[in-house]
């Protein structure tokens, strides 16, 4: 074989090569896609299987988007941002101004002494000006402008409330009712035909839930979203930071949703967009624990406030323990769960005159069921009681000497 020969093998061997390697990607793609050799390739010449990679196993990106976990998010914080509100508190606050006089008047031997510009700055009110003074949240909850929002949101009775809604359009503020005892009020604004919110139920809520705050956050930023989860239910605490001091707030909703000071009285969503709480309170020196008062222990008081004016705390008039199979031991009843009916201290365990002792409860009875619902430690008798009206009848029944025994009472209003 001649120098020419091989040059010509060499090329036949490299050509042989490329076609045999051709042949086997084909016959691989076809195996593994079930397509035809045309059918691997675009309009464009681009391979159809790179462009199935980019576009999702569905083939666009649109059909990808729908699938994306935050779209419930995204659209249940669409439809209540119009809904939600930030509070502004204006006041008239005096206007201080200082000016400097000298202390030895018109002695000239001191103002000699001293100089003439030896002067001791004095103080002096010149009239007042309207400020803004502090704000919060609220949210919408009918079309005739009732809004929720925390009682210490529009705690100073001196001050005058405004209504900053998400087109930046601004309503004053009537206050209706501030809870005696729980953090939130209710106020209106005068507007009709308004989005609004609807009320979910906060006892349906579970701990890992997804939910969503949104908020007028550090009062700036209005309309503020963060996402998070429901990290714990049944929480008592004492906030600090409220005009009126410290204040015990009982049953909250613990979660990792981000709440910013200015985010109080906001909603806290589920991802339908009904509201289960009013964001209230968040734990200084801890990562993203904040709370929000459930949505059921209010939907009373709206009721209370249409139909009367003011809100109205209903009482059965039994002071109790909630039992613990610890405690149950400790007193030796044979009952585990419900409502332990003791006194504590100089007050009695029934109060003399109340629905109760109307109703025949004795001191060392157990409240097993109150209106269907039994008492735990994770819903004690006083949250079930919460959810009824003044002057409803309801039934409940106790455990007493190991029989239970059915009751009825028509609630009082606590004053």
């Amino acid at each position: 074989m001649n120098h020419i020969d091989f040059r010509k093998f060499i090329l036949f061997l490299v050509v042989g090569c490329i076609v045999i390697s051709t042949v086997i990607s084909v016959v691989v793609v076809k195996a593994l896609t079930g397509q035809s050799i045309t059918g691997l390739l675009s309009a464009n010449g681009q391979s159809a299987i790179l462009a199935q990679t980019q576009n999702g196993p569905l083939g666009t990106r649109e059909a990808e988007s729908t699938q994306r976990p935050e779209e419930p998010a995204v659209a249940a914080v669409e439809r209540a941002n119009p809904a939600v509100v930030s509070i502004v508190a204006t006041k008239d606050v005096p206007v201080i101004e200082q000016y400097n006089v000298n202390p030895f008047g018109n002695d000239p031997f001191l103002r000699q002494f001293f100089g003439e510009d030896f002067l001791v700055p004095q103080f002096r009110q010149r009239g007042t000006q309207t400020q803004e003074v502090s704000s919060g949240s609220g949210f919408v909850v009918s079309p005739d402008g009732i809004i929720l929002t925390n009682k210490h949101v529009v705690a100073d009775t001196a001050a005058q409330y405004t209504a900053v809604f998400n087109d930046g359009s601004k309503v004053p503020l009537k206050i209706l009712a501030r809870d005696p005892r729980q953090d939130f009020a209710i106020v209106k604004a005068e507007k009709s035909n308004l989005p609004f919110l609807i009320l979910g139920r906060s006892s349906d809520i579970k701990i890992g839930q997804s939910v969503i705050a949104i908020g007028n956050a550090l009062g700036e930023f209005r309309n503020t979203v963060s996402v998070g989860v429901i990290s714990g239910l049944h929480r008592d605490i004492v906030a600090s930071g409220a005009p009126t001091g410290p204040e015990e707030l009982q049953e909250l909703i613990q979660t990792d949703a981000a709440i910013n000071p200015g985010n109080s009285g906001g909603p806290l969503l589920n991802l339908v967009g009904e509201v289960v709480g009013i964001n209230t309170a968040m734990a200084q020196g801890a990562q993203s624990i904040g709370f929000a008062i459930p949505i059921d222990t209010i939907k009373r008081s709206l009721r209370d406030v249409e139909q009367h004016g003011r809100i109205m705390y209903p009482l059965l008039g039994v002071r109790y323990i909630m039992l613990t199979p610890a405690i149950a031991a400790d007193k030796k009843l044979a009952i585990q769960e419900g409502a332990l009916v003791e006194g504590s201290g100089n007050e009695p365990a029934v109060m003399p005159g109340s629905p109760a002792e109307k109703a025949g409860v004795k001191a060392g009875d157990v409240v097993v069921s109150f209106a269907g619902e039994k008492p735990t430690i994770d819903t004690p008798l006083a949250s079930i009681i919460q959810k009824h009206s003044v002057g409803e009848e309801v039934t409940f029944s106790v455990w007493r000497n190991g029989a239970e025994i059915q009751m009825q009472a028509v609630l009082d209003e606590l004053k």
